[in-house]
């Protein structure tokens, strides 16, 4: 009968205590982070498009288009697996693509220039997918944030951290950071003229 109960008393600790949150916790972090790596992948894809748009109207600005290209060979080239995600590696990926939006923004600049390349259709439908997708990156990367911070609640806080101890043994993940680029982007307000 002692046995008895003590089965059941520790079924229900276990029931409770982290052994099936920490890996589902852990899976949605991955998941979380493919779909920002996914969104990204959107972004890189439609910027070829972009660019040769731009071309047609802007071709003596061929730096900021080769910039553009380049930039976005390196976000490409950068990936995050999430089994073995640092925060060195995941700071080595965000720079990529915050260098990325920075080229972006340049062209952006460029195109202002050019009141022809703003009424052209193709120039209009890119822009409004990128802009959609950015927009998607930022959902993504918000799930994520709170994706990471719901597993290192799971680990760090009792009584699911008494099981990750026994059990399991993960660290903290690395959150998601601003990087410094984006962060003086944000700190300098836009200048508006009429």
């Amino acid at each position: 009968m002692k046995l008895l109960l003590l089965n059941i008393l520790a079924l229900i600790l276990l029931s409770g205590c982290g052994i099936q949150s920490i890996p589902q916790s852990k899976n949605n972090v991955e998941a979380t982070l493919a779909e920002i790596t996914n969104q990204y992948k959107r972004r890189a894809d439609l910027i070829p498009n972009l660019v040769n748009v731009v071309k047609g109207y802007a071709q003596h600005e061929s730096e900021t288009l080769v910039q553009v290209t380049e930039a976005r060979s390196k976000a490409s080239q950068a990936t995050i697996d999430p089994t073995n995600m640092s925060a060195e590696k995941l700071q080595e990926f965000q720079k990529a693509q915050g260098n990325l939006s920075q080229a972006l923004g340049r062209l952006m600049v460029i195109v202002e220039k050019y009141p022809e390349l703003k009424a052209d259709q193709n120039f209009r439908d890119l822009q409004a997918q990128l802009e959609g997708t950015e927009n998607r990156i930022t959902v993504a990367r918000n799930r994520h944030i709170e994706a990471i911070k719901n597993f290192n609640d799971l680990v760090t806080v009792p009584p699911s951290s008494w099981t990750n101890s026994l059990f399991f043994h993960h660290e903290k993940m690395a959150q998601w950071t601003v990087s410094e680029a984006e962060k003086a982007a944000v700190e300098k307000a836009p200048e508006v003229k009429f």
